[in-house]
C-alpha cells in the first residue's frame, strides 16, 4: 500500500488558515494514482469559504471582527479588477467593502469618489494589476491620490498580481525596468505601504522606498495538493526554468521534502521558449510543475511534453497568477495536464475555463494578513 502524502502538522497557523480552500474528500488508501478535478457545469471547481469550513481559531477571528467592526478605523474599497476576491476579503474580516464610486469618461479618463469619509482612517484598496493592466494601475493611482486628498491616515495598496513585475532588470541595452517606475508611480501616488502576493522576483521589493510585505500563496496550493492521493514516493517537485530554482525548491522542502527536477530552458524573445533538456529524474513520477505565473503557457507546456517524453506518469502545474494570455487555453487543455491549479489573484474569466482547471481561493489568507498588518502583528509567522 503506497504512503500517503505528508506535509508539516496542520496545527500550524499556515496550514490552518488555508484549511478553508481545500475541499473535503473521501480518501481510499489503498488508491494511488492522482484525482482530477471534475468541473461543475463546465465551469472549473471554486472552493467557496464560508462559516462551516473555516478553522476554529478564524470563525473566532471573523466573529469577533463583526463585533467590534462598527469601532474600527480600518476601512477597505475595491477597484473594479477583482471585485469578487474584495468581497471575499471583506467577508472574512467582517466588513462591508467602502462605497466608491468609479466611472469612465467617454474618452476613457478614470473618475473616482469616494462615497463615504476616510478622514483619519487606515485605508486598504485592493486591486490587482491584471490585464488590462495599464487601466487597472491607473485606476489604482487615482484611487490612491482620492484617499491622500480625502485626508485617510494611511493607505496600503493591496495588490493581489503586481503588474510589470517581469520587467525587473535590464537583460539587454535600451530596456527599461518597468517594475521600478511602477514602484516609483504608487509610492508618488501616495501609497504609504504595499501588499502583494508572490512577486515575480524578490528584488522587486527594493524598487519601493515604502514597506512591502510580500504574500506567499504556496501553502494554499500546498494544503490542496495534501488532500491529492499521491504517494509521497512516487512525487517529484519541477521547475519549469532555471530562474524558478529557489521557488521550486521551497515547494519541494514544503512537500514532504520531494525530490527536484530542473527544465532548461533557452528563451529566444519574449513569450517565446525552447525547451532544452531535463536535469533531474522524473520517470514513473507524478510530476508537479511550480511557477509564479502562467501567462501564455509556453514555458510550462513544453515543460510538460518534455516530462511526458522523460517517462512522466502525470503532470500537474501549479501557479498564483493565472495571466491566460492566448495561446494558453489551448495548450493548457491540450491532455498534457492531469491538472492545471491556480488561484484567484487575477478573476478566471468564463471564456478561459476547460476541464483540468481548478481554481483556489486566498481571500482568507489575504485578509489574515491585513488584519495582521492593522494589529502590528507578524506576517511572515504565517508562512512558517
Amino acid at each position: 500500500m503506497a504512503s500517503s502524502l505528508a506535509l508539516p502538522s496542520t496545527s500550524t497557523k499556515s496550514s490552518s488558515l488555508c484549511q478553508s480552500f481545500v475541499p473535503k474528500r473521501t480518501h481510499q488508501p489503498s488508491f494511488v494514482s492522482c484525482e482530477r478535478s471534475e468541473p461543475v457545469n463546465g465551469k472549473p471547481r471554486v472552493p467557496i469559504i464560508n462559516d462551516g469550513t473555516l478553522p476554529k481559531f478564524l470563525q473566532a477571528k471573523r466573529l469577533e471582527n463583526a463585533v467590534s467592526r462598527n469601532n474600527s478605523r480600518l476601512k477597505i474599497f475595491t477597484g473594479t479588477a477583482n471585485p469578487s476576491l474584495s468581497q471575499e476579503i471583506a467577508w472574512y474580516m467582517g466588513f462591508d467593502l467602502g462605497k466608491v464610486n468609479i466611472k469612465r469618461f467617454a474618452d476613457g479618463e478614470i473618475y473616482v469618489q469616494l462615497q463615504e469619509s476616510v478622514r483619519g482612517c487606515d485605508i486598504y484598496l485592493i486591486q490587482s494589476t491584471c490585464p488590462p493592466a495599464n487601466e487597472n494601475l491607473m485606476e489604482l493611482l487615482v484611487m490612491i491620490d482620492a484617499c491622500r486628498r480625502a485626508s485617510a491616515k494611511t493607505i496600503t495598496a493591496v495588490i493581489p498580481y503586481f503588474g510589470y513585475a517581469r520587467a525587473d532588470r535590464k537583460t539587454q541595452g535600451r530596456e527599461s525596468i518597468g517594475a521600478k517606475l511602477v514602484a516609483n508611480l504608487i509610492t508618488e501616488a501616495g501609497a504609504d505601504r504595499v501588499l502583494a502576493c508572490d512577486l515575480h522576483s524578490g528584488q522587486s521589493m527594493g524598487y519601493f522606498d515604502i514597506p512591502v510585505d510580500h504574500v506567499y500563496c504556496q501553502p494554499v496550493v500546498l494544503d490542496y495538493l495534501a488532500s491529492k492521493k499521491i504517494s509521497s514516493n512516487d512525487l517529484v517537485v519541477v521547475s519549469p526554468d532555471v530562474g524558478g530554482v529557489a521557488r521550486a525548491r521551497a515547494f519541494a522542502k514544503k512537500l514532504s521534502d520531494a525530490p527536484l527536477a530542473i527544465v532548461d530552458k533557452r528563451r529566444q524573445g519574449h513569450n517565446v521558449a525552447e525547451v532544452m533538456n531535463l536535469i533531474g529524474d522524473v520517470k514513473g513520477k507524478v510530476a508537479v510543475m511550480v511557477d509564479d505565473m502562467i501567462d501564455t503557457a509556453g514555458t510550462i507546456a513544453k515543460g510538460a511534453a518534455l516530462l511526458h517524453q522523460e517517462g512522466a506518469r502525470e503532470v500537474y502545474a501549479c501557479c498564483t497568477h493565472a495571466v491566460f494570455s492566448p495561446p494558453a487555453i489551448e495548450r493548457l487543455s491540450s491532455g498534457l495536464f492531469q491538472e492545471v491549479i491556480v488561484t484567484n489573484t487575477i478573476p478566471a474569466m468564463e471564456k478561459n475555463y476547460f476541464p483540468q482547471l481548478t481554481v483556489l481561493s486566498v481571500a482568507n489568507l489575504l485578509g489574515e494578513t491585513i488584519w495582521r498588518v492593522h494589529d502590528d502583528c507578524s506576517v511572515s509567522s504565517i508562512f512558517q
